[in-house]
């Protein structure tokens, strides 16, 4: 480790830090239905939208007609990205002659874009046409991060709102969310990555002769548009196959720098809306240092043991951190910080492969979604999924004090902890009995790059980044396989609404309910004791549930690398 790696480290976490109030103070002005300066722009077209659509901004709905309208959205998008992939070889927007993809293949993208996870087991310069990649992808990152931050308002409004029925409108945050805050932050995005270097072009590939004479085939695109929402919406899905490790997504360490604030903007600044909500943002304030404290530690862990290096490789006489499958662009700081930012963060986007980490430094960004991804979590999807370890955390408070467990006024009930823990539980059901199939079937094992214990990594950071809904690939596994393709694709499903709809249903049983004044036995929920019980029971309920499997794979495989053995 470095002092440069520490400053750049530093000075990443200030700037994120200093985006979050007026980023939340501007999405609270959004959802509050208040006047921004893009009104008067986008007033008109969000009216004739809500026209069209036959809703309305005054139309509130029931949590379980929010849930159905979300559910169906999701389905039509589902669809359409589907039959794009499958009607591909006669659609236009296709220089390059991609043919159709492949049913199972297109089951498992379309399914992985809609859940805002961005899993790929394709290439894609090689595999989809320009049509699919902005008509397809770049869409459905846009409306499935727009749905992720459309559930955490509802269950704000949950919080916030008493004796009401409602808990807001899915088409009018749907609307809000798209066009004035990810549409205006994804043009100017775009337009700074196309000035860094990133194309952006309908033209055919390019055809280049090298010094040797040899023919290349240069694949080019509507690349940086993609690329913004990747980020910004914490998507994670790239243009080309080695995702921001590719030059042309990823040209230098200021557009590097870039990607990494836009994966922690929205997920941060989402704090400071809940707090605005609430009428308290010290509340707020306690939910992103408890997402702090797990971050920084993860942060420490992944670029001590990258810097520190591959024992083997020591023995051998050669000193120095682990470079193996990182851009020397970029180095060992960065990449450990990108590694930790997009695992965190349920994007999934990587800028040098994992599966080449150390046994440690690789275990981070598996616990860092096994977790649930509540370290800023997707856009959306970390702040309602942290607020489910609320639930638990405060329901543990009031059992060490005898109390009914409350938390911002609203007493938590059994309904509210058991829709809590459903959620909570779904995801390692997801990670764990499919990781579990896997291994002893001859078609699962036959993808395995590797044997023993990083062979058995591959497998479970496969489902885990599919059921937490990151993306993300330890790389040895060879995904596009019928069993792989099904069943990380269902995994994708349940990570995502097996979540959904338990949160939603807490919102509306919240909403319901009378604001109780705090009194004298009121568990505070805004100083360090709360955020410590809150990173305290994260990690219990993720390592009681996590650590046998981590124990199978990377810490083995850190024993065996001390120990000189190979597998």
């Amino acid at each position: 480790m470095t002092i440069n790696g520490w400053i750049q480290i530093l000075v990443y976490c200030g700037i994120v830090v200093l985006l979050v109030k007026p980023l939340g103070g501007y999405m609270h002005r959004i959802f509050s239905g208040e006047r921004t300066l893009l009104s008067p722009i986008l007033g008109p077209l969000e009216r004739g939208l809500y026209r069209i659509s036959g809703t309305s901004e005054r139309e509130e709905q029931h949590w379980t007609s929010y849930a159905a309208a979300l559910l169906f959205f999701n389905l039509a998008g589902f669809l359409v990205l589907y039959f794009l992939q499958r009607l591909q070889g006669s659609l236009p927007y296709n220089p390059a002659g991609m043919t159709a993809v492949e049913p199972g293949l297109a089951f498992n993208t379309a399914a992985s874009f809609m859940s805002n996870t961005n899993w790929q087991n394709y290439g894609g310069e090689s595999t989809m046409s320009y049509l699919v990649q902005m008509a397809g992808f770049t869409v459905q990152n846009f409306l499935s991060a727009a749905t992720g931050i459309a559930i955490a308002i509802a269950l704000i409004r949950g919080f916030a709102r008493a004796s009401g029925k409602s808990i807001g409108n899915f088409w009018v945050d749907m609307t809000r969310s798209t066009l004035y805050l990810l549409l205006p932050l994804c043009i100017v995005l775009t337009l700074v990555y196309v000035w860094l270097g990133m194309p952006q072009t309908l033209g055919a590939y390019v055809n280049a002769t090298t010094l040797e004479g040899a023919q290349q085939t240069i694949a080019v695109g509507p690349v940086a548009s993609q690329i913004a929402i990747k980020m910004l919406g914490t998507n994670g899905g790239g243009f080309f196959n080695v995702n921001a490790a590719h030059p042309f997504e990823n040209p230098d360490a200021i557009s590097n720098l870039i990607q990494m604030v836009t994966i922690f903007a929205i997920g941060a600044a989402l704090t400071n809306v809940f707090g605005r909500m609430i009428g308290n943002q010290r509340q707020g304030w306690a939910i992103l240092a408890a997402m702090g404290v797990m971050f920084i530690a993860g942060v420490i862990v992944c670029y001590w043991a990258e810097a520190a290096g591959n024992p083997l490789v020591h023995a051998l006489g050669i000193d120095g951190g682990n470079m193996e499958g990182k851009e020397s662009r970029f180095g060992i700081a960065l990449s450990a910080l990108f590694a930790v930012i997009t695992t965190a963060a349920s994007c999934g986007a990587v800028n040098a492969m994992h599966g080449s980490f150390t046994a440690l430094g690789g275990m981070i960004p598996i616990i860092n979604m096994q977790l649930g991804e509540v370290i800023v979590g997707g856009v959306g999807a970390g702040l309602y999924g942290i607020l489910m370890y609320i639930v638990v955390a405060v329901f543990v408070a009031g059992l060490m004090v005898g109390r009914t467990p409350e938390y911002l006024g609203k007493k938590i009930e059994a309904k509210e902890v058991k829709m809590a823990m459903l959620a909570i539980l779904c995801l390692p059901l997801a990670m764990l009995i499919f990781t579990a199939i896997a291994v002893v079937l001859p078609t699962g094992v036959a993808s395995m790059g590797n044997a023993g214990p990083h062979g058995f990594s591959e497998v479970l950071y496969a489902y885990t980044s599919a059921a937490a809904n990151n993306g993300s690939a330890f790389g040895g596994l060879t995904g596009n396989t019928p069993w792989y393709n099904i069943t990380i694709g269902i995994g994708m499903l349940m990570g995502r609404f097996l979540v959904i709809i338990p949160a939603l249903a807490i919102a509306g049983s919240l909403v319901a309910k009378k604001t109780v004044p705090a009194s004298a036995g009121t568990f505070p929920t805004d100083g360090p004791l709360f955020v410590g019980l809150l990173v305290g029971v994260i990690l219990i309920v993720g390592g009681l549930t996590f650590f046998p499997a981590l124990a199978v794979g990377p810490i083995v495989e850190h024993l065996a690398g001390i120990h000189g053995q190979t597998f």
